[in-house]
């Protein structure tokens, strides 16, 4: 089954939450589709070779079409000349996203989190705010879990937390957890499949929890 483990205060177990069974019953290719689509989406695509339009010089034909008894050329500054043009070389044109549907955006999270929790690697805490904003604090947190990396996944965009005071602490929770290499922080509205794939452990705050599951 697919359980999710409830830490208290002290981030000891203190209970188990199960996800929804139609999470593990979602086809896998979900999930291959979705990482698929958003590596692509990510890809800087800064490989360009210049082309016989783009490339310079070459405008004054380099010797007389026929009776110099060699290969006729027209220009310089064609693919078989060196300092040419590229033939069929990379361009920064071109788009690499591929296209999926929100229904299977959705069904993908669902898989991801399915499998971390049956590796029993999801867990809910009461609330991850780090108000000192100091990293030892975090490292302290995550030394509590004996865990090697973490996604950290926290309720920043409810309402409740729109006032002065929580701002600062919220700023403060990055701030801390910035410097670690082995974690990444996000808004439960910022979730996706390939980061909870990636990383080897997911910890969310029991609100953030809550509402995703409730998406679904």
């Amino acid at each position: 089954m697919s359980k999710i483990t409830i830490l208290d205060d002290k981030f000891k177990k203190s209970g188990e939450q199960e996800l929804p069974a139609s999470y593990a019953e979602v086809n896998p290719h979900n999930l291959y589709l979705y990482v698929k689509s958003y590596l692509s989406s990510v890809r800087a695509n800064t490989a360009h070779s210049k082309g016989r339009s783009e490339v310079s010089g070459g405008g004054k034909k380099p010797w007389r079409q026929k009776g110099r008894g060699g290969a006729r050329a027209g220009s310089t500054r064609t693919n078989v000349w060196v300092g040419g043009a590229v033939a069929f070389g990379p361009t920064n044109e071109r788009n690499y996203n591929q296209k999926i549907n929100k229904k299977q955006k959705r069904l993908a999270l669902e898989f991801a989190l399915a499998q971390k929790a049956e590796s029993n690697s999801i867990f809910a805490v009461e609330s991850i705010l780090i108000p000192s904003g100091k990293t030892k604090d975090a490292v302290s947190m995550l030394n509590k879990l004996n865990v090697r990396d973490a996604l950290i996944v926290g309720d920043f965009s409810n309402e409740k937390n729109f006032t002065e005071g929580k701002a600062v602490e919220i700023e403060n929770t990055f701030l801390a957890y910035r410097n670690l290499q082995n974690c990444y922080i996000v808004d439960k509205s910022e979730i996706n499949a390939y980061l909870v794939s990636v990383f080897k452990t997911v910890i969310f705050e029991k609100s953030a929890l809550e509402s995703i599951v409730k998406e679904g």
